[in-house]
């Protein structure tokens, strides 16, 4: 084994480590009820952009409104993951 090697093996080592080592996941899903059902359809055939056009009817500041230190709203679906 050469030197070019031995660094290759510690540089992935140090990204697995590094992975294994990261926060879990606390983004709460999209939720698979009859409200939501509908955007599950939208994303099978258009994608995960052209459902979250609809986010804010719902998510808004009149209706649902999002917690002070939430990020911007145009990307929903890419926190709030949709399992298909």
């Amino acid at each position: 084994m050469n030197k070019r090697d031995i660094l290759l093996l510690l540089g992935a080592l140090a990204i697995i480590v590094i992975l294994w080592m990261a926060p879990e996941e606390t983004t709460h899903p999209v939720p698979k009820d009859e409200i939501h059902l509908k955007f599950y359809d939208i994303v099978k055939a258009d994608g995960k952009k052209a459902a979250e056009k609809f986010c804010e009817d719902c998510h808004n500041e009149n209706d649902i409104p999002f917690p002070e230190d939430h990020p911007p709203k145009f990307r929903c679906l890419f926190c709030h993951k949709i399992k298909l």
